[in-house]
């Protein structure tokens, strides 16, 4: 006789990755911006000891780049990183048919024309996708490290640099993440976070451009503001202006997204050991198939994803696994907000710029032709549509975990 009694009854409830770390460190280090009376990073004074640079030089260190910029978004950092790359009217960026809007929109915002290719089962670019969407036209592509997995970048630096492409890591989803001992951020010429609520590590809004590169951290630097070259030491480095953004991060985001880095290699073992456990406990199931992790060890480790053979089996699982009170999502019932696949971003697919009149498809600088379908990319609707996905969370629990074992093989021995 089948048990209809749920796995789990109690409540499943818990928040966002980051504010629920919020603590006595955050409250210290807002106060310490409040009681300087210093909320403008480039303020003439105590410039060295700004948060904001606080935050950069950690950076720098735990990814070990030479220069970190912090900005006010991560789509923020995409565009910085896109200008500071050299990327403009003319040019072709090549990204994933899953991630969140932005990535397509920091492009346009450059005013470049976005290529969009196939995920694997990984989620994250393919890279035989990418290289057979390489045009004369191609600049630059940008992995996506979707949902805390890493991207093939062994396959993407390969193709890049026998194409000269630019390789700009979108690490928004990814922070704490790396690949074959390599944090992300620091594998491409720029890496580029975002610090947004929903992230592992947050400062409300913000962002960060990491690089190697002299002459990209420099434009970069210009870019997210206009006047940068004007403030106080800014002027002896001889940076040449042109028009820019005000991109500049708050003081007082700084001193939150401070506190919370300080503890980032924590969450992520945290993570990873949740999501070890669970993995351990279903792996042998041959009713589904694992996401494939291209570099497991590098995994941030939030989301748990597995596939079923069909849409409809898809389907199925899913409203049992929420029966059994483990909640989860698929493409179709908006597990998978839907801004993150490329066939709702309906300014993309329509072609749709800034100006009527004047956009990055019919600018006169460009001289190739992309087209795009909502059906364009049927691996990635495929993938997406036959995915569950469960968010995983630091403060999960043995016994959670357990309880998340216990329902998928319950529900996978009905299939």
């Amino acid at each position: 006789m089948l048990n209809n009694s749920p796995v789990r009854v109690k409540p499943w409830e818990f928040g966002p990755l980051s504010t629920e770390e919020f603590g006595d460190e955050e409250k210290e280090l807002v106060m310490r911006v409040l009681d300087k009376k210093r909320v403008f990073r480039f303020y003439d004074s105590g410039l060295e000891q700004s948060e904001t640079r606080l935050l950069e030089d950690l950076y720098r260190e735990r990814i070990g780049v030479k220069h970190c910029l912090a900005v006010n978004a991560g789509t923020s950092a995409l565009i910085a990183a896109l200008i500071g790359a050299g990327i403009g009217p003319g040019d072709e960026v090549i990204i994933p048919a899953y991630t969140y809007i932005a990535t397509a929109s920091a492009v346009l915002v450059a005013r470049a024309v976005p290529v969009i290719v196939e995920v694997d089962d990984s989620l994250t670019m393919d890279p035989k996708a990418f290289e057979s969407a390489i045009t004369p036209y191609t600049k630059a592509v940008i992995p996506v490290h979707m949902r805390g997995v890493p991207s093939r970048m062994d396959e993407i630096m390969e193709i890049s640099r026998r194409h000269q492409l630019i390789v700009i890591e979108d690490v928004a989803q990814a922070n704490g993440g790396s690949y074959k001992g390599k944090p992300l951020g620091s594998i491409g010429h720029a890496g580029c976070f975002s610090f947004q609520q929903f992230k592992l590590i947050t400062a409300g809004e913000g962002g960060m451009v990491a690089t190697q590169d002299d002459k990209i951290f420099a434009r970069c630097s210009v870019y997210h503001d206009s006047a940068f070259a004007y403030w106080g030491d800014n002027m002896k480095n001889n940076y040449e202006a042109f028009p820019g953004e005000n991109f500049r991060m708050s003081e007082l985001n700084a001193a939150v997204g401070l506190a919370q880095s300080r503890r980032i290699n924590g969450l992520v073992s945290k993570l990873q050991n949740v999501k070890n456990r669970i993995v351990d406990g279903i792996q042998d199931l041959s009713q589904i198939q694992l996401q494939s992790i291209p570099d497991p060890q590098g995994d941030v480790s939030y989301s748990l994803i597995f596939y079923l053979p069909t849409i409809e089996q898809s389907k199925k699982f899913s409203a049992l696994l929420s029966h059994e009170g483990i909640p989860n999502g698929t493409i179709d019932n908006n597990g998978f907000a839907d801004r993150h696949i490329y066939k709702n971003w309906t300014y993309v697919m329509e072609k749709r710029g800034a100006s009527v009149h004047d956009n990055p498809w019919n600018c006169a600088s460009y001289k190739g032709n992309v087209e795009y379908s909502a059906d364009m990319c049927p691996t990635t609707i495929n993938l997406l549509s036959r995915a569950i996905a469960i968010g995983l969370h630091q403060n999960m629990t043995e016994e959670d975990c357990d309880d998340v074992i216990t329902a998928i093989r319950k529900v996978a021995s009905r299939q």
